[in-house]
């Protein structure tokens, strides 16, 4: 799927532990159009330029990601926390997007 002239996209950055817990999923993004080698590939080093679908995928991953018991099996560690914190990051950036989009 290649994006229209017009499609808008939304920088982020994703550096250290948050980085490391979402390479550890990159398996369940298979059907998100080359998202998933992207991120497995990823640095941290520049943000990632997503678009509404690829945010829509990142959100539902971290999601799934946070309610993993055997992944996450005490909710308290660092890792946990990490992962947490970007499916917040990842939500605020895709409602920003969301609502950008209906403005237009």
């Amino acid at each position: 799927m290649k994006p229209e002239p017009s499609e808008k996209h939304y920088p982020v950055l994703i550096t250290g532990r948050e980085l490391l817990e979402l390479q550890r999923f990159t398996w369940s993004m298979v059907e998100a159009f080359d998202l998933d080698r992207r991120i497995k590939h990823y640095k941290g080093t520049r943000p990632l330029r997503l678009y509404r679908w690829d945010l829509d995928c990142l959100e539902d991953v971290t999601a799934m990601a946070i309610e993993d018991k055997t992944a996450y099996p005490g909710k308290s560690g660092e890792g946990y926390q990490a992962m947490r914190n970007l499916h917040e990051r990842i939500k605020s950036v895709r409602m920003q997007a969301y609502a950008e989009f209906g403005k237009e």
